[in-house]
């Protein structure tokens, strides 16, 4: 994403705890949250809740009048709501602006972007979004694009238990995930994740490259973060505790797998 920002003209600077990743980025790198305060605009793309509350309570109360916080991190939509209240509390507009694509996408600016938060601030950080992005859906009010940000993950990570359940099932008659993958291709069964089938085994390679934890990876921490959506609203998702039980070593497996083979 800070790629598609340089490519299309904006100048960054760059808060990273590896800032060996800004190389090559013709970025002014900083080491500090404090170090950003002059910024109009601060694009957060961090692991998990407690990580954007930490930053953000820091930052915010330094950032000028009418600035806005692009928070690109999947979080709790309660969260979302806090945070944008407190931003407002210093006159600092706040959107929950999750994305959808992959890391392909995210080079090539084509992002889907789920935005909750007011249209005025939306309109605001809309040249930045359009670098990243090639959807920009405003989805409702602070909180909105955190749920539909989860909702898309709870219904891609069903889709690929699914998948890989089915394929278990039909190679255990002895057909090959190929063959079945071809089949369902004009079948009511097709979807996204067997139409690219292999892509989570190819992020869990990058993740495991990065050394991100296994708890921070979407398959496990998002589908957690669905559950804990879910009691916070009173909404029964079965299944989606089921997911945030098994699915994760069932990916983390498979990858394994296809990496030693």
């Amino acid at each position: 994403m800070a790629e598609s920002l340089r490519r299309d003209g904006w100048s960054l600077k760059v808060l990273d705890q590896e800032p060996a990743r800004a190389d090559g980025l013709e970025a002014d790198v900083v080491d500090s949250p404090r170090d950003l305060a002059e910024c109009g605009v601060i694009a957060l793309a961090v692991p998990d809740d407690e990580a954007v509350t930490e930053i953000l309570g820091e930052l915010v109360p330094l950032l000028a009048a009418e600035s806005v916080v692009l928070v690109h991190s999947t979080i709790l939509p309660g969260t979302a709501q806090r945070l944008a209240r407190e931003a407002e509390d210093q006159n600092v507009g706040l959107l929950d602006v999750p994305v959808s694509g992959g890391a392909d996408r995210a080079l090539s600016g084509s992002l889907t972007v789920m935005a909750g938060g007011r249209e005025d601030v939306l309109a605001q950080a809309r040249p930045v979004l359009d670098s990243v992005a090639e959807t920009v859906l405003h989805v409702g009010p602070s909180g909105a694009g955190a749920a539909v940000k989860l909702a898309n993950q709870l219904m891609m990570f069903a889709a690929l238990a699914g998948v890989q359940e089915a394929l278990d099932l039909a190679g255990a008659y002895g057909v090959p995930e190929q063959t079945v993958l071809e089949a369902v291709s004009t079948s009511t069964g097709d979807s996204w994740i067997t139409r690219n089938w292999g892509f989570f085994d190819r992020v869990a390679a990058a993740y495991d490259e990065a050394g991100t934890p296994v708890r921070n990876r979407p398959w496990s921490k998002d589908l957690w973060d669905v559950v804990a959506a879910a009691r916070e609203s009173d909404v029964q998702v079965p299944l989606a505790g089921l997911l945030a039980q098994h699915l994760a070593d069932r990916v983390e497996a498979r990858a394994r797998k296809g990496s030693s083979s």
